[in-house]
């Protein structure tokens, strides 16, 4: 016995696991092509992706599509296997990420943070890339296949359904978070559900990926038995030696207990789940001041009334400055204990899913 197979269309992942986008520079070429190179679905972030190219204060436009670029083309010389990007509906260069992915003949695009009710009028007939929303409701997915269908006569190619356990960015209300109403065992069958009637009529399988606190091969055995069809697992790739970010950051993870894992008011104006450290106590105690708005890289920001830049604290934090910023994570991240492989991790994962299916 082994992994069960992930089909997304012609799309054959070994590995039911789908490496979450984590954005501002965590899951870059080097994370998703280990990632891949392992059977599973490796995924770039696009979000912020220029940050650090030369140019980016007076030509963000270029210096984001030119880093993209870069990324996918460094992934795609490291593996052969599937590949993604993860692209926010809440970007402001949102179609530029879009447009680059596709004539880079991406794999996949994995698009949440918003309903990303456009996303297949950038497809031409040529294009292979699927496209897979990241919603937190079946109300969504049905939702989104009836807008696709009537505009585009296109079904998405699969669902990533994110529960409220995830880290980063949380498609729900703060007072959702705890409800048991919104479980992810719930939103999973819910969606299952709810996409089977257009499944049958148009005779296209839409696989539903399980996201957002998923942390052992166990979950993967318990979330498969409830009809997902695979994993997206950000936190634990975080703990690898391929994960683009600096040691500081991955350390964090390792240092974190469980009372560091808090819910904060993102400036996107969404609930966000983070790492407390000093950064974070700061803005708690209304100690960071207005700033100029370097990048204007989320629609929904509202930067003057915000106490800090979240893409600056990010990427400082990617690059290990944790006082200058802070790190997302899922609810689970404090079981991190050391950093490993990704082979190691996807290795371990297998064995426990046996253990746990058996």
């Amino acid at each position: 016995m082994d992994f069960p197979e992930l089909k997304i269309k012609n799309l054959v992942a070994k590995v039911p696991v789908i490496q979450g986008g984590m954005g501002v520079g965590i899951s870059l070429s080097g994370l998703s092509s280990a990632v891949a190179n392992e059977g599973g679905i490796g995924v770039i972030s696009a979000a912020m992706i220029g940050v650090d190219e030369p140019d980016v204060a007076k030509n963000p436009v270029q210096a984001h599509i030119r880093a993209l670029k870069k990324e996918i083309q460094k992934a795609r010389e490291m593996t052969s296997g599937i590949l993604g990007v993860n692209i926010m509906v809440a970007l402001t260069n949102f179609t530029d990420m879009v447009k680059t992915s596709i004539q880079e003949g991406i794999d996949i695009i994995f698009s949440g943070a918003g309903l990303p009710f456009d996303l297949p009028k950038y497809l031409s007939e040529e294009s292979k890339t699927k496209l897979v929303p990241i919603i937190s409701s079946a109300r969504a997915a049905k939702i989104i296949c009836k807008k696709w269908l009537s505009r585009f006569n296109y079904l998405p190619d699969a669902f990533v359904v994110e529960g409220p356990l995830a880290g980063g960015h949380l498609g729900f209300k703060t007072e959702q978070l705890d409800d048991p109403a919104f479980k992810l065992e719930n939103l999973v069958q819910e969606v299952v559900e709810a996409v089977k009637p257009f499944e049958q009529e148009h005779k296209e399988s839409i696989p539903v990926i399980a996201a957002g606190g998923i942390y052992n091969g166990a979950d993967i055995c318990r979330f498969l038995k409830l009809g997902a069809s695979g994993v997206q697992l950000g936190t634990r790739f975080v703990a690898t030696h391929e994960c683009d970010a600096d040691n500081n950051f991955k350390q964090a993870f390792i240092d974190s207990r469980e009372e560091d894992v808090m819910v904060i008011k993102s400036p996107v104006g969404m609930p966000g789940r983070a790492l407390r450290n000093d950064f974070l106590s700061d803005v708690e105690q209304g100690k960071k001041k207005p700033f100029k708005c370097p990048y204007h890289c989320i629609v929904t920001c509202d930067y003057t009334k915000s106490p800090y830049c979240i893409a600056a604290a990010l990427n400082n934090a990617k690059k290990g400055k944790m006082h200058r910023g802070f790190a997302f994570a899922g609810q689970k991240a404090y079981m991190i204990k050391e950093i490993i492989s990704v082979k190691e991790l996807i290795d371990s994962l297998r064995k426990e899913y046996i253990e746990a299916c058996a």
